[in-house]
């Protein structure tokens, strides 16, 4: 199924991306938010591999979707904190909309062949 290899695909390669740019976080955050960033980034992953090898894929690709969105707020606060610069948020916050989309479309498809 494309969409599940779309979704996963994203956000591993988005993981790749930011995890070198959480390492440069200064001390009194890199404990606290870009750990916290890193965590979600992960738990989303296992959500999505968990929805690919389940029968029933949409608590998963809802939990994923919902941490997703709070991956956002974590994001924004960081360029807020000047932790991340204009141009990696803006590529964040793209890079999670399309991750976002994907799973979207996964979804939906996942509720159509439920029906």
């Amino acid at each position: 199924m494309p969409k599940e290899v779309d979704a996963i695909t994203k956000l591993y390669d988005f993981i790749l991306w930011i995890i070198p740019k959480l390492e440069k976080f200064p001390r009194s955050q890199k404990f606290l938010l870009a750990d916290r960033i890193e965590n979600f980034l992960l738990d989303i992953l296992e959500l999505l591999i968990e929805a690919s090898y389940s029968k029933n894929k949409s608590n998963q690709l809802k939990n994923a979707n919902l941490k997703l969105e709070q991956l956002r707020y974590l994001i924004r606060l960081s360029k807020d904190l000047k932790l991340l610069d204009l141009k990696s948020y803006e590529f964040s916050a793209q890079t999670i909309n399309n991750i976002g989309i994907s799973i979207g479309g996964w979804l939906k498809y996942t509720n159509h062949e439920n029906i």
